[in-house]
């Protein structure tokens, strides 16, 4: 069975968390991306951006579902929601609207849970990581390629 080591790219482009969206944008359209690491000044992985982060800034306001209840109103949705993704949606910075529960995988993930996280988890930019360190990256044309050669 295959590993991320054998499917990933190892020469990782980066973005800085103080990057703005604009050079982050530039960014994926001159690499032919469609998402990044995000790391901070050490260098230090912190999240991933991806195009869909860029996309979610120019999605209409999704107004919290509530149901008033005697003299209460009662929210459907976690609190905090709305004021999260109004944030995001303003977001200047690749800090602003990057994603920073990070889900990464080490160079010896078989290719069977790369494609499980990528699906379940709706995520199209896995960072490798060995010991900390990104030693590479792979993103959703990365499988399809490796299915299109037949693995």
């Amino acid at each position: 069975m295959l590993k991320a080591k054998d499917i990933m790219t190892r020469e990782v482009i980066t973005v800085k968390e103080s990057a703005t969206v604009r050079e982050l944008t530039t960014l994926l359209l001159t690499s032919n991306i469609s998402g990044v690491p995000v790391v901070d000044d050490n260098d230090r992985v912190i999240g991933v951006v991806t195009e869909s982060d860029l996309i979610f800034q120019n999605k209409k306001v999704h107004l919290p579902t509530a149901f008033a209840l005697l003299d209460a109103f009662v929210f459907l949705e976690r609190p905090g929601k709305m004021e999260q993704e109004l944030k995001k949606m303003a977001g200047s910075k690749v800090s602003d609207i990057c994603t920073r529960n990070l889900v990464s995988v080490t160079p010896e993930t078989e290719l069977d849970e790369l494609a499980t996280l990528m699906a379940e988890k709706k995520i199209h930019t896995l960072p490798v990581m060995r010991e900390g360190q990104l030693v590479g990256v792979i993103g959703k044309s990365d499988i399809i390629r490796t299915i299109a050669q037949g693995m």
